[in-house]
């Protein structure tokens, strides 16, 4: 398991005059985004404790210490907020952190090699998982049918047609 810090969250706008935010919220019950303790920036050196207020329209409704009014609010808009990997719950059978695939190599089950997963995604109609050089696969369970955190590889199957025999992955 990778350590290091996982995104949790994003300020995504102020709400009112009094400081609170809305944050776009990736924890799976948005609401427990304020129940890791102190969350920190990018730089992972300033810290920032989140009350979650409410939820509502995919967003949480929160206060964040010492934001006391509107111009603090829309000044920490785009914020992203980390936790430290280790202050997650263990993730049980069949479930993982995306923060946990970033970086590992997939490949196919025929033995290609489609490079790393680079990120997650998700346009509405479901989730996608990028593979370097831009390659979009749909994450599931048929097209993704092992992932192996422990081995340190992700295995693909990818749909017939996606990429042409010419072309090739970039790493």
């Amino acid at each position: 398991m990778k350590m290091g810090r996982v995104l949790l969250g994003v300020v995504a706008a102020p709400h009112g005059v009094r400081g609170l935010v809305r944050v776009k919220s990736f924890t799976e019950d948005p609401t427990a985004i304020g129940t890791y303790g102190p969350l920190s920036d990018e730089t992972g050196k300033k810290a920032y404790r989140v009350e979650v207020l409410s939820a509502a329209r995919g967003t949480v409704l929160a206060r964040i210490e010492g934001v006391a009014d509107r111009t603090a609010a829309e000044a920490l808009r785009g914020l992203r907020l980390y936790v430290e990997r280790d202050a997650l719950p263990k993730a049980g059978e069949r479930e993982w952190y995306e923060a946990d695939l970033i970086g590992l190599p997939a490949v196919g089950r025929d033995g290609r090699d489609w490079g790393k997963v680079v990120a997650f995604h998700d346009f509405g109609a479901g989730a996608v998982m990028e593979v370097s050089g831009g390659v979009m696969l749909p994450f599931t369970d048929e097209v993704v049918p092992e992932i192996d955190v422990e081995g340190g590889k992700v295995v693909v199957d990818p749909p017939a047609g996606l990429l042409a025999e010419s072309e090739t992955k970039e790493a």
